[in-house]
């Protein structure tokens, strides 16, 4: 059996150095930034051995993967907990939920966003390919509240695929826009420009759904069948 310390088990002792050292690496490696961080700077911040590092982590990348996939995960849970709250709630409380909730829990700490959108950014394959990964997942969550809201006639039937990547990009942009200003930018303005830009791009009023050509739209559609079937478009 092993041995506690102060009635503290090994099991909670380790567990206990492991976020000492993410609290140290996201304090870093926002301060003085991910590349200018060195191991030996994060465990002295943790007050942690560079043997119990290497315990714990394969190096610095390590722990920014991992904070990078703690900050999503939290956001993720906190969207999902809210959203299962109104269940049964119209389109744009849900929309609107699932926005406030996002926005709140990635700038209750300025960090946060930090790391996220502009720290890992760039660092490896790795990293970018679990970026991707959280890019799929966030637009796939955007895509079934679309869905949900098309169900239910307050949206265009359509793919919400690229819309909700394109609203994944625009909600990063806007993240990173407002960490890069000291004092921040209000929250919610930032949360408000998003919510109106993703209540346009899934609800689409009936004027930007009705050009031709757009995507959505019914009028392209339409115009270019009644074209075809006429043997091409007229000229005047």
């Amino acid at each position: 059996m092993a041995r506690t310390y102060g009635g503290v088990a090994p099991e909670q002792r380790r567990a206990d150095r492991r976020e000492r050292l993410l609290t140290a690496g996201l304090e870093l490696f926002t301060s003085a930034g991910f590349r200018h961080t060195k191991i030996t700077e994060v465990c002295a911040r943790a007050g942690v051995s560079t043997r119990n590092f290497y315990e714990e982590f394969t190096g610095k990348e390590d722990v920014l993967r991992t904070l990078h996939d703690r900050i999503n995960s939290l956001a993720l849970e906190h969207v999902t907990a809210e959203l299962d709250k109104v269940a049964d709630a119209d389109a744009l409380t849900r929309i609107s939920t699932l926005l406030d909730v996002f926005i709140a829990t990635v700038t209750a700490d300025p960090r946060m966003p930090r790391l996220t959108y502009v720290e890992a950014v760039g660092v490896s394959a790795e990293l970018e390919a679990q970026h991707q990964v959280w890019v799929d997942r966030w637009a796939n969550f955007i895509a079934a509240e679309a869905s949900r809201a098309a169900e239910h006639g307050v949206a265009p039937a359509r793919d919400y695929r690229l819309t909700a990547i394109a609203l994944v990009g625009a909600g990063t942009g806007l993240l990173r826009e407002w960490q890069a200003h000291d004092p921040p930018l209000p929250v919610e303005d930032v949360g408000g420009e998003l919510r109106a830009m993703m209540l346009a791009a899934i609800m689409r009023p009936e004027k930007i759904s009705d050009l031709a050509g757009n995507r959505g739209g019914t009028t392209g559609v339409e115009e270019s069948s009644r074209e075809g079937a006429q043997g091409g478009p007229r000229r005047t």
